[in-house]
């Protein structure tokens, strides 16, 4: 028996990946000290978690399947790490149109689409390489990549079209390392829809620079009534695209994890390295929840559109709501969106001398009038908020009534009528 030591003391250290992984919205989030206003019951815009409060449900189709699933007893074991034949030729169904045919043999199923984002960077792009990530745009992407190494450029949306990319900004960040694009439509946290034409100018500068595409379509087709959402795919013969997508928004349910890459590659560039990449880091989370995969042709096939309608119509109309209500507030100024199940408002903080950033003033928002927004750091922009428009109705109307009497009691200009209407009334 050995007795040779090569340590004398324990010294467990956190590896590289773990050190160098960051969450923005969690550390911002988590660093909130103030406590709701007690006397107000708490209304949270902030968590784009569409089941939240139980007003919006899946339909029973989907219900049924799983039950059926579960039933059967056919899913209890382990999948093939890409996903069972059946589930993958069912999102290959799902995911054709006149424009683009899916084959099963592109779809890789993966445990929500924050996995799957996960694959596509890591196949994607080597240490010291970098992404581009849109700004605003949803932190994972930073997150995912930092964690390994890989660096980040962001380029810029511009709200004054709508969030649509500023295209010179885009090709600038360009550079001999670009491993790959990250483009995020329908956006969170922007709610917004890139038109056909503007798809197509992206999909010329990826083509010019050869640079592949992550498409984060999760919001695919939760567009507003008079809107069409453009795959990057059914648009594109040229650039090589992973496109990101699953179950979780579009049916309600983002608990049950269940995500798919779709490998879009019609001039066979990813062929020779990429494709068996995914397949070998898919193997890294032994394959996706297999009893939803049992259920995923049903779901696919079975949802009626009426659900979709009625899902998109409720979304618009409370985004109709919160627009209208806000873009009367003193200080404030929406954006409305044409999809997806956010709003970004801009806060005009000189208007707001009490507060330095959007942080602090979503702060005493939440601890004046109980009402919990996210604020624009958590997406890289600064000097906005984001709404999440999935709450009831009414708790929404009730959430703006109070951001306005927030607001009105805090800008300058009517927090200084106030005082005055107050002086006057005291003689």
């Amino acid at each position: 028996m050995s007795t040779q030591v090569f340590r004398d003391r324990w010294n467990v250290e956190a590896s590289d990946i773990a050190r160098s992984t960051h969450n923005p919205i969690r550390s911002i989030v988590e660093s909130l000290v103030v406590e709701p206003n007690p006397a107000k019951s708490l209304i949270s815009l902030s968590i784009g978690d569409p089941t939240t409060f139980g007003n919006l449900k899946p339909p029973k189709e989907v219900i049924e399947a799983v039950q059926q699933s579960l039933v059967s007893q056919l899913y209890n074991g382990y999948a093939p790490s890409t996903g069972y034949q059946i589930a993958k030729e069912a999102v290959a169904e799902y995911s054709s149109n006149e424009f683009v045919k899916v084959d099963a043999k592109d779809v890789i199923l993966c445990s929500g689409c924050s996995c799957a984002l996960d694959l596509c960077i890591t196949a994607l792009a080597r240490r010291e390489q970098n992404i581009l990530i849109p700004r605003p745009g949803f932190s994972i992407y930073r997150t995912l990549a930092e964690g390994l190494g890989i660096n980040v450029k962001s380029y810029d949306l511009r709200p004054e079209l709508g969030w649509e990319i500023d295209l010179d900004d885009l090709e600038s960040q360009i550079d001999e390392s670009t491993a790959a694009i990250v483009i995020n439509n329908p956006s969170n946290p922007c709610g917004s829809v890139f038109s056909k034409d503007h798809a197509l100018d992206i999909l010329d500068v990826a083509a010019r620079y050869y640079v592949p595409i992550i498409a984060d379509e999760i919001y695919e087709h939760m567009v507003f009534p008079g809107q069409t959402f453009h795959s990057l795919a059914s648009l594109s013969r040229e650039v090589p695209i992973l496109s990101c997508s699953g179950l979780t928004k579009r049916f309600l349910v983002p608990g049950w994890r269940m995500g798919w890459i779709i490998i879009h590659d019609r001039q066979n560039v990813l062929e020779k390295e990429i494709r068996k990449a995914l397949h070998c880091l898919s193997q890294r989370i032994i394959g996706s929840n297999t009893l939803v995969q049992g259920a995923l042709p049903a779901i696919l096939k079975n949802t009626p559109q009426q659900f979709y309608d009625d899902v998109m119509r409720t979304l618009y109309n409370h985004s109709k709501l919160a627009y209208d209500y806000t873009i009367k507030i003193p200080g404030l100024k929406p954006i409305m969106p044409n999809g997806a199940m956010y709003m970004m408002v801009y806060i005009d903080l000189p208007c707001f001398p009490e507060f330095n950033s959007d942080l602090e003033f979503v702060q005493r928002l939440l601890m004046e009038e109980s009402v919990f927004c996210l604020p624009g750091q958590c997406f890289d922009y600064p000097s906005y908020m984001r709404l999440v428009i999935t709450v009831p109705m009414e708790m929404l109307e009730e959430a703006c009534q109070r951001i306005q009497e927030f607001c009105e009691r805090h800008h300058y200009k009517t927090a200084k009528d106030t005082q005055i209407n107050n002086l006057i009334a005291t003689y």
